[in-house]
Protein backbone atom coordinates (compact mmCIF):
# COMPACT_ATOMS: atom_id res chain seq x y z
CA UNK A 1 0.00 0.00 0.00
CA UNK A 2 1.27 3.39 -0.91
CA UNK A 3 2.27 6.03 1.65
CA UNK A 4 -0.11 8.72 2.19
CA UNK A 5 2.52 11.29 1.08
CA UNK A 6 2.69 9.35 -2.13
CA UNK A 7 -1.31 9.12 -2.97
CA UNK A 8 -1.17 13.16 -2.31
CA UNK A 9 1.71 13.78 -4.70
CA UNK A 10 -0.21 11.50 -7.57
CA UNK A 11 -3.34 13.37 -6.85
CA UNK A 12 -1.87 17.06 -7.50
CA UNK A 13 0.02 15.36 -10.65
CA UNK A 14 -1.81 16.43 -13.87
CA UNK A 15 -1.13 13.09 -15.26
CA UNK A 16 -3.73 11.56 -12.94
CA UNK A 17 -6.12 14.12 -13.91
CA UNK A 18 -9.86 13.00 -14.35
CA UNK A 19 -12.86 14.75 -15.69
CA UNK A 20 -15.16 15.17 -12.46
CA UNK A 21 -18.67 13.04 -13.85
CA UNK A 22 -21.35 15.85 -15.65
CA UNK A 23 -24.69 14.50 -13.97
CA UNK A 24 -26.50 17.14 -15.48
CA UNK A 25 -25.30 16.39 -19.18
CA UNK A 26 -26.09 12.33 -18.35
CA UNK A 27 -29.71 13.39 -17.01
CA UNK A 28 -30.45 15.75 -20.15
CA UNK A 29 -29.59 12.91 -21.71
CA UNK A 30 -31.98 10.80 -20.26
CA UNK A 31 -34.91 13.30 -20.42
CA UNK A 32 -33.89 13.97 -24.38
CA UNK A 33 -34.09 9.91 -25.31
CA UNK A 34 -37.24 9.61 -22.99
CA UNK A 35 -39.40 12.49 -24.98
CA UNK A 36 -38.12 11.02 -28.46
CA UNK A 37 -38.88 7.33 -27.67
CA UNK A 38 -42.53 8.63 -26.37
CA UNK A 39 -42.83 10.93 -29.35
CA UNK A 40 -41.64 7.81 -31.76
CA UNK A 41 -44.04 5.25 -30.05
CA UNK A 42 -47.06 8.08 -30.50
CA UNK A 43 -46.61 8.74 -34.04
CA UNK A 44 -45.74 4.56 -34.67
CA UNK A 45 -48.92 3.82 -33.14
CA UNK A 46 -51.17 6.70 -34.59
CA UNK A 47 -53.38 4.99 -36.74
CA UNK A 48 -53.82 8.46 -38.47
CA UNK A 49 -51.14 7.57 -40.40
CA UNK A 50 -52.09 5.03 -41.80
CA UNK A 51 -48.65 3.13 -41.90
CA UNK A 52 -50.06 0.32 -44.05
CA UNK A 53 -50.85 2.80 -46.95
CA UNK A 54 -47.59 4.32 -46.88
CA UNK A 55 -45.62 0.91 -46.83
CA UNK A 56 -47.77 0.31 -49.78
CA UNK A 57 -47.55 2.89 -52.13
CA UNK A 58 -43.99 3.31 -51.26
CA UNK A 59 -42.32 2.05 -53.91
CA UNK A 60 -44.93 2.15 -55.80
CA UNK A 61 -43.95 2.77 -60.24
CA UNK A 62 -45.19 6.42 -60.48
CA UNK A 63 -43.68 7.25 -56.78
CA UNK A 64 -40.33 6.19 -58.17
CA UNK A 65 -40.20 7.66 -61.48
CA UNK A 66 -41.41 10.85 -59.84
CA UNK A 67 -38.43 10.09 -57.31
CA UNK A 68 -35.97 10.08 -60.68
CA UNK A 69 -37.19 13.10 -61.95
CA UNK A 70 -36.65 14.44 -58.76
CA UNK A 71 -32.99 13.38 -58.86
CA UNK A 72 -31.93 14.09 -62.58
CA UNK A 73 -33.13 17.79 -61.96
CA UNK A 74 -30.96 18.27 -58.70
CA UNK A 75 -28.24 16.82 -60.73
CA UNK A 76 -28.64 19.05 -63.79
CA UNK A 77 -29.32 22.02 -61.96
CA UNK A 78 -26.80 21.28 -59.52
CA UNK A 79 -23.77 21.40 -62.06
CA UNK A 80 -24.90 23.60 -64.30
CA UNK A 81 -25.14 26.09 -61.31
CA UNK A 82 -21.99 25.34 -59.90
CA UNK A 83 -20.39 25.92 -63.12
CA UNK A 84 -22.17 29.26 -63.90
CA UNK A 85 -21.58 30.67 -59.97
CA UNK A 86 -18.02 29.49 -60.74
CA UNK A 87 -17.86 31.58 -63.74
CA UNK A 88 -19.74 33.96 -61.60
CA UNK A 89 -17.60 34.48 -58.91
CA UNK A 90 -14.51 34.56 -60.75
CA UNK A 91 -16.27 37.57 -62.73
CA UNK A 92 -16.91 39.40 -59.29
CA UNK A 93 -13.04 38.86 -58.34
CA UNK A 94 -11.85 40.23 -61.78
CA UNK A 95 -10.57 43.68 -61.91
CA UNK A 96 -12.49 44.46 -64.98
CA UNK A 97 -15.15 46.88 -64.27
CA UNK A 98 -18.02 45.97 -66.66
CA UNK A 99 -17.60 41.87 -65.50
CA UNK A 100 -17.58 42.32 -61.82
CA UNK A 101 -20.99 44.61 -62.64
CA UNK A 102 -22.89 42.50 -64.57
CA UNK A 103 -21.87 39.54 -62.20
CA UNK A 104 -23.48 41.76 -59.24
CA UNK A 105 -26.31 42.61 -60.93
CA UNK A 106 -27.01 38.64 -62.16
CA UNK A 107 -26.30 37.60 -58.15
CA UNK A 108 -28.65 40.65 -56.98
CA UNK A 109 -31.22 39.96 -59.35
CA UNK A 110 -31.94 36.20 -58.86
CA UNK A 111 -30.86 36.29 -54.74
CA UNK A 112 -33.60 38.77 -54.16
CA UNK A 113 -36.56 37.05 -56.26
CA UNK A 114 -38.52 33.82 -54.79
CA UNK A 115 -37.60 30.87 -56.50
CA UNK A 116 -41.06 29.93 -57.52
CA UNK A 117 -41.79 33.45 -58.88
CA UNK A 118 -38.54 32.79 -61.28
CA UNK A 119 -40.17 29.23 -62.01
CA UNK A 120 -43.29 30.43 -62.89
CA UNK A 121 -42.49 33.19 -64.92
CA UNK A 122 -39.71 30.33 -67.13
CA UNK A 123 -43.13 28.43 -67.62
CA UNK A 124 -45.06 31.31 -68.60
CA UNK A 125 -42.48 32.52 -71.22
CA UNK A 126 -44.61 32.61 -73.87
CA UNK A 127 -46.95 35.39 -72.64
CA UNK A 128 -44.14 37.86 -72.86
CA UNK A 129 -42.18 36.43 -75.72
CA UNK A 130 -44.47 34.19 -78.38
CA UNK A 131 -41.22 33.83 -80.68
CA UNK A 132 -37.61 33.35 -80.15
CA UNK A 133 -35.88 35.42 -83.07
CA UNK A 134 -32.63 35.37 -83.89
CA UNK A 135 -31.73 38.47 -85.30
CA UNK A 136 -29.61 41.17 -86.36
CA UNK A 137 -29.97 44.07 -83.78
CA UNK A 138 -31.65 47.21 -84.77
CA UNK A 139 -34.26 46.14 -87.21
CA UNK A 140 -32.18 43.96 -89.30
CA UNK A 141 -33.71 40.80 -90.95
CA UNK A 142 -34.31 37.38 -89.10
CA UNK A 143 -31.77 34.37 -89.41
CA UNK A 144 -34.09 32.05 -87.39
CA UNK A 145 -37.51 31.75 -85.16
CA UNK A 146 -38.51 29.17 -82.71
CA UNK A 147 -41.92 29.36 -81.18
CA UNK A 148 -41.70 29.69 -77.61
CA UNK A 149 -43.78 26.65 -76.25
CA UNK A 150 -41.54 24.42 -78.17
CA UNK A 151 -38.75 25.92 -76.54
CA UNK A 152 -39.71 26.28 -72.93
CA UNK A 153 -41.30 23.04 -71.88
CA UNK A 154 -42.27 22.05 -68.22
CA UNK A 155 -38.37 20.41 -68.30
CA UNK A 156 -36.66 22.99 -69.53
CA UNK A 157 -38.25 26.08 -67.35
CA UNK A 158 -37.53 23.71 -64.48
CA UNK A 159 -33.89 23.22 -65.08
CA UNK A 160 -33.88 27.06 -66.08
CA UNK A 161 -35.44 28.50 -63.26
CA UNK A 162 -33.45 26.00 -60.46
CA UNK A 163 -30.02 26.43 -62.00
CA UNK A 164 -29.79 30.52 -62.48
CA UNK A 165 -31.40 30.38 -59.12
CA UNK A 166 -28.74 27.95 -57.82
CA UNK A 167 -25.47 30.23 -59.91
CA UNK A 168 -26.30 33.25 -57.84
CA UNK A 169 -25.57 31.74 -54.16
CA UNK A 170 -22.85 29.15 -55.69
CA UNK A 171 -21.32 32.18 -57.13
CA UNK A 172 -21.23 34.03 -52.94
CA UNK A 173 -19.70 30.70 -51.35
CA UNK A 174 -17.45 30.09 -54.66
CA UNK A 175 -16.24 33.88 -54.22
CA UNK A 176 -15.81 33.41 -50.41
CA UNK A 177 -13.50 30.31 -50.62
CA UNK A 178 -11.32 31.81 -53.17
CA UNK A 179 -11.07 34.96 -50.65
CA UNK A 180 -10.04 32.59 -48.14
CA UNK A 181 -7.09 31.47 -49.63
CA UNK A 182 -4.00 33.69 -48.86
CA UNK A 183 -3.22 35.98 -51.72
CA UNK A 184 0.19 35.29 -51.23
CA UNK A 185 -0.41 31.80 -52.98
CA UNK A 186 -1.61 33.80 -56.62
CA UNK A 187 1.23 35.92 -56.41
CA UNK A 188 3.42 32.91 -55.98
CA UNK A 189 1.83 31.67 -59.03
CA UNK A 190 2.35 34.83 -60.83
CA UNK A 191 6.04 34.68 -60.10
CA UNK A 192 6.61 31.31 -61.60
CA UNK A 193 4.82 32.55 -64.65
CA UNK A 194 1.43 30.73 -64.59
CA UNK A 195 -1.49 31.89 -66.10
CA UNK A 196 -4.95 33.49 -64.10
CA UNK A 197 -6.75 30.52 -65.12
CA UNK A 198 -4.12 27.67 -64.74
CA UNK A 199 -3.46 29.42 -60.94
CA UNK A 200 -7.27 29.35 -60.27
CA UNK A 201 -7.59 25.28 -61.41
CA UNK A 202 -4.15 24.11 -60.10
CA UNK A 203 -3.20 25.79 -56.62
CA UNK A 204 -6.43 28.38 -55.67
CA UNK A 205 -9.31 26.03 -56.42
CA UNK A 206 -8.03 22.91 -54.48
CA UNK A 207 -6.79 25.00 -51.49
CA UNK A 208 -10.58 26.64 -51.61
CA UNK A 209 -12.63 23.22 -51.92
CA UNK A 210 -12.28 22.80 -47.76
CA UNK A 211 -14.38 26.10 -47.31
CA UNK A 212 -16.74 25.58 -50.31
CA UNK A 213 -18.20 22.22 -49.56
CA UNK A 214 -19.45 22.75 -46.53
CA UNK A 215 -21.75 25.15 -47.52
CA UNK A 216 -21.96 23.46 -51.33
CA UNK A 217 -23.16 20.28 -49.45
CA UNK A 218 -25.95 22.65 -48.05
CA UNK A 219 -27.38 24.06 -50.92
CA UNK A 220 -27.42 20.26 -52.65
CA UNK A 221 -29.56 19.48 -50.04
CA UNK A 222 -31.44 22.63 -50.42
CA UNK A 223 -31.97 21.90 -54.03
CA UNK A 224 -33.50 18.05 -53.30
CA UNK A 225 -36.07 19.97 -51.48
CA UNK A 226 -36.24 23.28 -53.79
CA UNK A 227 -37.02 20.97 -56.68
CA UNK A 228 -40.86 20.38 -55.03
CA UNK A 229 -41.38 23.47 -56.46
CA UNK A 230 -41.56 22.43 -59.84
CA UNK A 231 -45.03 20.31 -59.04
CA UNK A 232 -46.74 23.91 -59.70
CA UNK A 233 -45.59 23.86 -63.43
CA UNK A 234 -47.26 20.32 -64.02
CA UNK A 235 -43.48 19.03 -63.56
CA UNK A 236 -43.53 15.15 -62.45
CA UNK A 237 -41.25 14.94 -59.62
CA UNK A 238 -41.76 12.89 -55.99
CA UNK A 239 -44.12 15.53 -54.68
CA UNK A 240 -46.32 15.90 -57.88
CA UNK A 241 -46.18 11.79 -58.05
CA UNK A 242 -47.45 11.67 -54.40
CA UNK A 243 -49.79 14.72 -55.09
CA UNK A 244 -51.60 12.98 -58.03
CA UNK A 245 -52.34 9.95 -56.45
CA UNK A 246 -54.07 11.69 -53.25
CA UNK A 247 -55.88 13.33 -55.92
CA UNK A 248 -56.71 10.15 -56.76
CA UNK A 249 -56.74 8.25 -52.89
CA UNK A 250 -57.89 11.32 -50.40
CA UNK A 251 -55.00 9.60 -48.48
CA UNK A 252 -53.55 12.77 -47.91
CA UNK A 253 -51.27 12.52 -44.43
CA UNK A 254 -50.35 8.81 -45.54
CA UNK A 255 -48.62 9.56 -48.91
CA UNK A 256 -47.67 12.86 -47.81
CA UNK A 257 -45.44 10.76 -45.13
CA UNK A 258 -44.26 8.78 -48.58
CA UNK A 259 -42.39 11.61 -49.97
CA UNK A 260 -41.25 12.94 -46.32
CA UNK A 261 -39.42 9.46 -45.95
CA UNK A 262 -37.80 9.13 -49.46
CA UNK A 263 -36.77 13.32 -48.98
CA UNK A 264 -34.77 12.45 -45.85
CA UNK A 265 -33.41 9.06 -47.12
CA UNK A 266 -31.71 11.31 -49.92
CA UNK A 267 -30.59 13.74 -47.50
CA UNK A 268 -29.19 11.44 -45.18
CA UNK A 269 -27.08 9.59 -47.86
CA UNK A 270 -26.49 12.88 -48.81
CA UNK A 271 -24.89 13.95 -45.31
CA UNK A 272 -22.85 10.95 -45.49
CA UNK A 273 -21.48 11.78 -48.94
CA UNK A 274 -20.33 15.15 -47.89
CA UNK A 275 -18.68 14.31 -44.90
CA UNK A 276 -16.42 11.74 -46.28
CA UNK A 277 -15.68 14.68 -48.83
CA UNK A 278 -15.38 17.23 -46.20
CA UNK A 279 -12.96 14.67 -44.55
CA UNK A 280 -10.90 14.23 -47.69
CA UNK A 281 -10.58 17.99 -48.38
CA UNK A 282 -9.47 18.33 -44.47
CA UNK A 283 -6.80 15.66 -44.73
CA UNK A 284 -3.70 17.99 -44.49
CA UNK A 285 -5.00 19.57 -41.06
CA UNK A 286 -5.75 15.81 -39.84
CA UNK A 287 -1.77 15.35 -40.83
CA UNK A 288 -0.95 17.97 -38.75
CA UNK A 289 -2.75 17.51 -35.98
CA UNK A 290 -1.59 13.45 -36.02
CA UNK A 291 1.88 14.56 -36.14
CA UNK A 292 1.26 16.33 -32.67
CA UNK A 293 -0.22 13.84 -31.16
CA UNK A 294 3.10 11.47 -32.00
CA UNK A 295 5.49 13.92 -31.03
CA UNK A 296 4.40 13.72 -27.88
CA UNK A 297 2.35 10.33 -27.49
CA UNK A 298 2.43 10.05 -23.37
CA UNK A 299 2.38 13.47 -22.18
CA UNK A 300 -0.91 14.88 -20.86
CA UNK A 301 -2.57 17.53 -22.46
CA UNK A 302 -1.62 20.55 -20.23
CA UNK A 303 1.61 19.47 -20.55
CA UNK A 304 2.09 19.45 -24.16
CA UNK A 305 1.14 23.00 -24.06
CA UNK A 306 3.57 24.37 -21.63
CA UNK A 307 6.18 22.48 -23.97
CA UNK A 308 4.94 23.47 -27.16
CA UNK A 309 4.61 27.66 -25.38
CA UNK A 310 8.84 27.07 -24.19
CA UNK A 311 9.37 26.06 -27.88
CA UNK A 312 8.19 29.14 -29.21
Amino acid sequence: MKPAAAREAEQRDVAFARPKPRYGRIACWIIVLCVAADAGWLIAENPNFEWSVVGKWFTEASVLKGLQVTLGLTLVSMILGTLLGLLLAVARLSDNVLLSGLSRLYIWFFRGTPLLVQLIFWYNMSTLFPHVTLSIPFGGPNVASWNTNDLITPLTAAIAGLALNEAAYMAEIIRAGLQSVDSGQFETTQAFGMSRARALRRIIIPQAMRAIIPPTGNQLISMIKATSLVSVIAMGDLLYSVQSIYNRTFEVIPMLMVAVIWYLLITSVLNVGQSAIERYYSRGVRRSASAARRRWPSVPLVNRLLLHKEEL
